[in-house]
Formats: C-alpha cells, structure tokens, sequence
C-alpha cells in the first residue's frame, strides 16, 4: 500500500479479518522448542465447551493476549495454550434440553446413545467459542488446541486416579455430600455457595417420654427433616438443659423414641440452645452422630422427594412436605412459634437450586497431604499472587482445607476406573473394587470375568486441575513429549477469576507439585468481575448483559480490548456501559488519522526514519525524551501487570502530547530551512514506529495495519510487527526539553484560556506580550506560541515598567502574558457583559445552595442526584471566580 492509497476511514471489520487470517496461515502464533530462545508459556483457563464469549472471557483473554504477544516481541519462545473444558453438568443439562424438545429423557435413550448425542453436539458446536476468540485477537498456538475428554487427556485423569488411589489418597465412604436434586449430582462446597436467604425458624415441642406436659423445644429451619431426626442435642456446659441430658422424647409427628445428648457441637444462643440431630441430612448432625453412634434415616431420596422412612409423607417434594409438616405441627399443638430469619443456604453453581445435604457413597480425595508442600510454595514466593491481598485467602482455605468429593452421578465426562467383580445375578461379590487405567480382563482376586464399571463420573475439576501439563501429553513416555514439558513447564503466568482461586489454581498447584514435583506457574494475576455500570454483575435474566461480538462487529476488537483494558486498575471490578467503548473506538480512530497525516505528508527524500541530533529542534528532542521515558514506563507497568497504567500511559502519549502538541508543531514552516523539516518528519515516522510496538500487544489489528505501511515505505525487514522486537532504548533523555516544552504548553495554554473568555473568533490573531525573567526559552519558541495559539505577533520582555492598555493578563509561575486586544474588543462594553453574566451566575449558586440545604431534598432525593447537584453547584461557583478573574485582568 503506497501512502497516497491508505483510506481516509479505518474499517475494523475488513482489517481483522484479513490480518488475522495472515497471521494464521503464516503461523506467527506457532511455538515449537527452540533452545536458543526462553520460553514463555501460558496455559489458557479453558473456557467450557458450551461457552460463547462474554465480557469475562475478552477480559481474561486480553490480559492473557497482552502478556503473549508483549513477551513475544521480548524476543522469547512465547506459547499460548488453547482449549476447552467438557464442563460435565453444564454440557449434559444443555443436551438434555436439547433432546427434552423431542419428548426424550436421557434415561429414555440409556446412557451410550445419551453420549453419542453429546459428542454430536460437541462436535457441531464445542469451536463456537474457539471461533470467537480468534475474533477478539487471540494468538493461541491453534495447532495444539485441546479437549479434556481427548483420548489422551483421558489417560492422564485416569493415570491420576490411579496413583492417587494407591497411594492412599483417593477413598470411598458414606459422607453428608452437597447434593442438587435438579441436577441429581453431588457437588463439592466449591460447587454449592451460600446465599443469604430470608427464611423461618421454627419452634417445636419434642414431649419428653414419661412425663405428662414436659417437653423441650427445638430450633429448626427446615421441618421436613424432622422425620429423620435419631436425637435433640444440647450444650454440656449448659445449665439451662443440665436435667434432660439421657431422657428421651418422642419425635413429633412419627412418634420415634430418641435420646437427649450432650455435645460441644450445640451453640447455646442459637434458638432456644436445644437442637434436633438429624444425621443423614446435615453435615454437622453426621458428625455429631458417629461420634454418638446415632443411626442414619435417609427420609429425601436424590431427586428432593420424601421417602418410604417419611411416613405419611411419602412422594411429596421437600418443600410441599415443608409445608404439610408445619400444618400437622399447628393442629397437634406442637408449633409453639414461627420466627422470620435471615440464614446462608447452599445453591448448586449450575441451576442455582438450593441443594440439599445427602447422606450418600462417593469417592474423596484426600487434601491435606497434598496441600502441605503447595501452601510451603506460595509461602517461599515461588509462586506469586497479583494482588497480593489473595495470597491470605489462599492461605487460610489450603490451610483449613478439606476432603474432595470428586464423584458425580452424571454421565458427561471421565467416568471413574473401578470395576467391580459381580455374580451372575449382578450382585457384587466381596472382592475388592479394581482400580486401573484400563478395563480389566478379569477379576484379580477371583478370576472372573465378570465385571462392571462404576457408574459415577469424575468431578470435571479433576481433569481440568492436571491442565498445566496434561495439555502437553502426559504422562505418556515418548521422547517428544518429555522434551516439551522440559522446555515449557513450568509455565510462567496464570491469569484467571477469583471465583475459581479454590475450583482450579490452588488445585493446578497440588497437582503440579505431585505429578511433575515442580510448580505449575510462577504467577497467577486474579482479575476483577465484569459489571454493569450500576454495580450489577452481568447475567441473562437482569438483561444487562453486553455481548463483545456486537462491540466487536460494530467498533472493532482493538476498540473492545483498549476500553476493557484501560478502565480495569489492577485486581479491581470493571464497570461496563456501551458507551464506555467508544474510548477505544475513538482511540483507533486517532491512531488511524494522525498516522494517515503523517504517512501521506512525507516527502520522498525521507528514505529512512533516522533523525539527525543536531537539526532537532526543541519540540523535536522533547517528544523523543517523551518517547524514551515512556517505553521504560511501559515496560515496568506490563512487567508488573499494571495494565490499565500502561494503556493509559499509551494513551495519553499519543493523543495529549504527540497529536495535540508535537503534530501541530510540525505543521509550521516559518523559520525553518529544508533540513529540520524532513528531519522533523523522519521524528515523526520514527515516534509513530515505535509507538505502533508499544500499542501492539493492546492493538494488535491497527497496529499491524500501520506497521505493514511503514514496511512498504521504508522497508523494513520485519514480516510482522508480531515478531518485531519491542522497543528498548529508543529516543533521547532531555529533563531540560521536556521542562521547556512544559513552560510553552502553558503559555499556550493560558493564552487559548484568555482567548475563549472574551470570545475571541479563531481568525482574530490579538498580539501578545510574554514578560519573564527566562527569555530564552520563550524566544526558542516564539513561533510555536504564534502558531498554536493563533496570534499576530509575540513580544517578549525581561520586564517592563507598566501594563499594557486595552489588553487582557494572564499569570503563570515566573511569567506575566497581556494580550493586547485594541482594535478587537471594547474593553468597557466587555467589562459589562461578563459582569452580568457573573450576576447571572451568582443567582444560579443560590438557588443551588437554597436546594442543598434543604433537609426534604437531601434526605428523601437518591443518593446519585444529590451527588449531581453537589457537583453542578461547584461548577457554577468555578465558573464565578473564572468570571472574576477575567473582569480583573481586563485594563481600559
């Protein structure tokens, strides 16, 4: 493209996807081993194979797009690891659905043509999100894309279950596991978080065996547990209950014989300081019965319906049983009060449904060997959080951690490696259960050939925790792969939520240091929540969600990557309004327009972007000394994943010093012979060269763009800006230019103020009258001054012995500026006109004041309308004193 064919408009659209095309079939994201570089590798957190692009994923990816390409023109081997998660729950609930519209269950087509659908499904749509990515700018190695259900992936689940069950880490038990009737699966606490609910507490008579109208009250907020109930516990060291300790009671409604008994478990200022036990549905009143050695009574069966050991409540849902048991209560006179209480209940991370805890059989893994040398990693600093205040978090839950419940009753996903030996009947034998990589043969301990496979799958956690390096094929032994995971494992930075510090990093840790005996990453940066701009977090059903793709198709993904980017600070929420992005459209649209200026500007014996020192110019050394601190400030903060200061710094770099300064400076051709000006315009291609490295990592399309125009004018070597080098040592260091350059943009400045006070037209050119001790500086740039701020003539002066008549003053530190305005404005009649203006002014900021201070209005009106008002009267009151000080600096 020849500087004369570059459009005037900067189509986003027709770019990207032309560049990144190139850049794929070229294959610049391509990472193989190559000795002679260090590498630089993240693993990226697989989005799950149902997923489209949200907000989140183009927050996460852009951080993750910058830190690549950023550490790719740093010179090293830098890999961006793609995939997707087969995301159990969430992948089998959208093909049911999906076979639901057929009239079909799952159970309706069993489970091996049930899987066959979802491969089907997956195959059809598990690369929408792959594709999407690709058009946010992702520069992922694509050939290496993996699934956690790859035929190889598998191996290493299977490997791990392995290892860890015979080393006596993996085991099977009967637990109080969080359960979700929706999705008839356990879940991890992870998977189950609490919600404050508004419920009720109520109050109920347990008669005491034996003793006529004696009877000891108990707290509940879920009454259909009753049934269940093997005992009513209270605190030993409560005096209140020291005679009821060994009674027994019967148990309303079933009439069931069961203890009184003493535990430091029961919080005495809860309710009434005396508690039902109900072991098979309660975690804590499980433990509370083995150690009384209570009986379990499983009254909810998994689908959240009442059971055969329910009574007469057989087959109502818990929450109709709720209700039946609380009017049966009402007529046998053993409700004694229903209290309204605010309490955290458990809902599935899916479906949202509040679970249920369940007495079931699982498979756990113990956590706590495993967690000792991943709490001693990131306590050494080997392993480094961003910001920091997660570090504690971590901390205190590896530190407190508990066992992992990684069975699930569903059928999407790695289903577990035991077999166990049953007769003919299908009934199991009492061998032991087989553990294997592969499906057995036969029976170890008997011979027999009979075998089946345990039906649970794994928790979808457990492969994604070995993606550091499962993603890399291990644990297979062949030459090749052995040589990757030396080359880029560890990887160097992970970038993830920290909604999943716990899912997903703190267990990558575990498995990194148990399989591979080192650390997975040595960073991990936690962003922050995608909101929208009232606070809320974005979802489906408040409708505020905003769908990148449309950002995308409309401002383009530079535009969407440089707003996310730039209004994110380190760790912190982002507030996302559409509006917001027009700061990165605009953005684009400058970078495009100024470099369009400058690239159709230059003469053709401009032949190379080398500058000559000594024709440079004072403007000239100081946005070169702009330039160089810049790419040091640049550098540090991406380094020290500051992104947003990074952008901001670009930001304001190009568009308040570059364009709104140095461009216009060069635009002025008085006083200048033929060399500074082709001198001027090589500074001009070689801040914009550099400037189009700097932005790359945010930009990458429009950078790209202007590098490919740079290439074909002066031609440069590099095929792709991708591969370039980033700017080091570049420009000059001049404190002194940059000092100067600041006093001119404030003489300017202040006399484009003084200007627009009096309203003067753009064509009006008044003189001006400089007087400061340091003429040089000033009389250095007298025709800058001229130029920018559209004057006729600039004098200059060490001092003088009066002011000047019919002029307008000005004052900076050390300089005096009078602009002489005869012949341009009636000094009088201007006096007069701003004085009634001010008056008008003044009216405005009592009324404001008589609103504010009105306690109706600051008590009853919302917080942010207050806030507004608060906000214009300070404005008006600056506008006032503005108004002064012009009346003031107005002479006759």
């Amino acid at each position: 493209m020849s500087n004369t064919d570059i459009p005037s408009q900067y189509r986003a659209r027709d770019v990207e996807d032309r560049l990144y095309q190139w850049w794929e079939k070229e294959g610049f994201f391509n990472a193989d081993r190559d000795e002679k570089k260090e590498p630089y590798t993240i693993v990226i957190p697989p989005p799950n194979v149902t997923g489209i692009l949200h907000m989140g994923h183009a927050l996460n990816d852009t951080y993750q797009d910058i830190l690549i390409r950023y550490n790719r023109m740093k010179g090293k081997n830098a890999l961006w690891m793609p995939g997707t998660d087969h995301a159990g729950i969430a992948t089998q609930n959208v093909v049911e659905r999906k076979i639901a519209k057929q009239g079909l269950r799952r159970q309706d087509l069993g489970r091996e043509k049930f899987l066959e659908e979802v491969w089907k499904w997956k195959e059809e749509y598990g690369s929408t999100i792959i594709r999407q990515l690709k058009r946010l700018g992702a520069s992922c190695d694509w050939r290496r894309t993996r699934f956690t259900m790859d035929e190889e992936y598998s191996k290493a689940v299977r490997y791990v279950f392995v290892h860890l069950y015979k080393k006596g880490l993996i085991y099977q038990g009967n637990y109080i596991i969080n359960w979700c009737p929706r999705c008839h699966t356990a879940l991890a606490d992870e998977e189950a978080p609490k919600k404050e609910t508004q419920g009720r507490l109520y109050y109920v008579k347990y008669p005491i065996e034996g003793e006529d109208d004696s009877y000891i009250t108990v707290a509940t907020t879920r009454p259909e547990t009753i049934l269940g109930d093997t005992a009513v516990a209270v605190n030993p060291k409560d005096e209140r209950y020291k005679g009821f300790v060994g009674k027994t009671v019967i148990l309303p409604i079933i009439g069931r014989r069961i203890p009184i008994i003493a535990d430091d478990y029961v919080d005495p200022e809860f309710g009434t300081g005396a508690v039902k036990i109900t072991p098979a549905h309660d975690p804590n009143d499980f433990l509370v019965g083995k150690r009384h050695e209570l009986e379990e009574i499983v009254v909810m069966d998994s689908t959240g319906v009442m059971t055969e050991d329910a009574g007469p409540y057989k087959g109502m849902d818990r929450f109709e049983c709720r209700k039946a048991i609380v009017d049966d209560l009402k007529k046998q006179g053993l409700l004694v009060k229903i209290e309204e209480h605010l309490h955290n209940v458990g809902h599935c991370y899916r479906c949202d449904t509040v679970i249920e805890p369940y007495l079931s059989r699982q498979w756990f893994v113990k956590m706590k060997p495993l967690a000792e040398p991943a709490i001693k990693a990131v306590k050494d600093g080997r392993i480094r959080f961003t910001p920091r205040r997660w570090t504690k978090v971590y901390l205190n839950w590896m530190e407190n951690i508990q066992d992992w419940c990684i069975s699930r009753q569903i059928w999407w996903g790695h289903r577990i490696p035991v077999w166990y030996c049953v007769n003919e009947q299908g009934e199991r034998t009492d061998c032991p259960p087989i553990v294997e990589m592969e499906t057995p043969e036969a029976c170890p301990h008997c011979g027999n050939k009979n075998l089946v496979q345990d039906e649970d799958v794994l928790d979808t956690w457990f492969s994604s925790w070995l993606w550091p390096f499962a993603t890399f094929y291990w644990p297979s032994q062949e030459d090749w792969v052995k040589k990757d995971l030396e080359y880029f494992y560890p990887t160097n930075t992970l970038v993830t939520a920290p909604e999943i510090l716990f899912f997903w990093v703190a267990r990558m840790i575990m498995a990194g240091l148990e399989f591979m005996g080192e650390i997975p990453f040595s960073d991990v940066y936690l962003h922050g929540t995608v909101r929208d701009d009232t606070g809320r977090k974005m979802s489906k059903s408040l409708g505020n969600i905003i769908d990148p793709l449309e950002i995308i198709e409309e401002m383009g993904a530079d535009a969407l990557r440089f707003s996310l980017i730039s209004i994110t600070a380190v760790g912190q929420d982002v507030y996302l309004s559409r509006s917001k992005f027009e700061l990165g459209r605009n953005f684009t649209n400058k970078i495009w327009n100024a470099s369009r200026y400058i690239l159709t500007g230059l003469n053709e014996e401009v032949e190379d972007i080398v500058w000559e020192g000594p024709l440079l110019l004072l403007e000239d050394r100081w946005i070169l000394s702009l330039l160089h601190r810049l790419v040091k400030d640049v550098d540090r903060a991406i380094s020290q994943f500051r992104f947003n200061e990074a952008a901001n710094r670009l930001y304001d770099f190009f568009w308040h010093n570059f364009c709104d300064w140095y461009i216009e400076a060069t635009k002025i051709k008085d006083g200048k012979n033929k060399e500074v000006v082709l001198n001027q315009q090589k500074v001009l291609a070689y801040v914009l060269y550099n400037f189009v490295h700097l932005i790359h990592p945010y930009m990458p399309f429009i950078s790209e763009e202007i590098y490919q125009i740079l290439k074909d004018r002066f031609g440069f070597e590099g095929e792709t800006i991708m591969l370039n080098l980033y700017p080091q040592e570049v420009g000059i260091e001049d404190i002194s230019a940059e000092e100067a350059m600041e006093t001119i943009k404030s003489v300017v400045s202040l006399i484009r103020n003084m200007r627009a006070d009096i309203g003067l037209k753009p064509s009006e050119r008044p003189e001006v009258l400089l007087v400061s001790g340091n003429v040089q500086v000033l009389k250095e740039s007298v025709e800058v001054i001229k130029f920018l701020a559209r004057l006729s003539d600039v004098r200059i002066e060490q001092k003088i012995d009066k002011r000047p008549e019919k002029s307008l003053a000005g004052v900076l530190p050390g300089i005096e500026a009078y602009l002489l305005l005869e012949g341009l404005v009636n000094i009088d009649e201007e006096i007069k006109k701003l004085k009634k203006k001010r008056q008008e002014i003044e009216k405005l900021i009592n009324k404001k004041e008589a609103l504010l201070s009105n306690e109706n209005f600051a008590s009853k009106a919302p917080k942010a309308v207050v806030e507004a008002e608060t906000s214009k009267l300070e404005e008006l009151k600056d506008a006032y004193d503005r108004l002064g000080a012009v009346i003031d600096g107005l002479k006759a």
